[in-house]
């Protein structure tokens, strides 16, 4: 047993150092706030490089914009020109019904904190990202009901953007419990397109507090998704 947990370990570390150097990510995260896994960076990379169509990119849960910054980067370096969407609402673990209350003993309320996140967010893409993101300020099931609808929408930077069509790719970072992550997945489902990918941040077998790993052995079970990477996240394609 010692033995093949060892090896596992070796494995992971093996794979969490496939992504290329890359100077502009090393500076990007000195600047940019996220909780980014290392291995998610080379999911990217290899997703950039393989999208099945220029059909849009889509993240859900942007919080300061690494990962859009990341997903932006890499697009760039493959030379795609995927329309990038994001959604995020920045409510965090309290919720809306917290917005007054001080974070911890400090004069600061999560009202506040909430709105800094978001500036953060769209001064860390308007710098750092080359072709800025599209992010509307919605819940995931929100956001993919404006994208049923096909609504033509201003985003958080005062920009109109088309949603609904198929997606390409998905990153999947908004609410972590299974219900939500469920959701998200099939909302994802019915328009992802054959041959895409959706990765699943915080999925992997040892994030015991989350539920996405709790979704990600059903997804193993789909006859139409196919385990791609396993870095420690993981990222699926559809292959039918």
């Amino acid at each position: 047993m010692k033995v093949l947990m060892g090896l596992k370990y070796l494995w992971y570390q093996v794979m969490q150092n496939k992504a290329e150097p890359d100077l502009f990510l090393n500076w990007l995260q000195f600047a940019n706030a996220g909780m980014l896994n290392k291995g998610n960076i080379y999911s990217v990379e290899y997703v950039t490089k393989h999208l099945p169509s220029a059909n849009p990119v889509i993240e859900i849960g942007s919080f300061c914009g690494l990962s859009t910054n990341v997903i932006s980067h890499y697009l760039r370096k493959s030379k795609k020109s995927n329309k990038l969407i994001t959604c995020d609402k920045w409510i965090f673990e309290r919720g809306d019904d917290a917005y007054e209350v001080n974070l911890g003993s400090s004069a600061i309320t999560h009202n506040e904190y909430r709105q800094f996140v978001k500036d953060a967010f769209i001064r860390n893409v308007k710098f750092f990202s080359n072709g800025l993101p599209y992010t509307i300020e919605e819940l995931s099931d929100d956001f993919f009901h404006l994208w049923d609808e096909e609504k033509q929408i201003d985003d958080v930077m005062g920009r109109s953007v088309q949603l609904g069509g198929p997606i390409s790719f998905a990153y999947i970072d908004g609410n972590h419990s299974y219900e939500f992550a469920k959701n998200d997945f099939y909302n994802v489902d019915r328009y992802l397109d054959v041959g895409g990918f959706i990765l699943f941040d915080d999925s992997a077998d040892y994030y015991d507090q989350f539920g996405v790993n709790r979704l990600m052995k059903e997804i193993m079970k789909l006859a139409n998704y196919k385990l791609v990477i396993k870095n420690p996240n993981y990222l699926f394609k559809k292959v039918k």
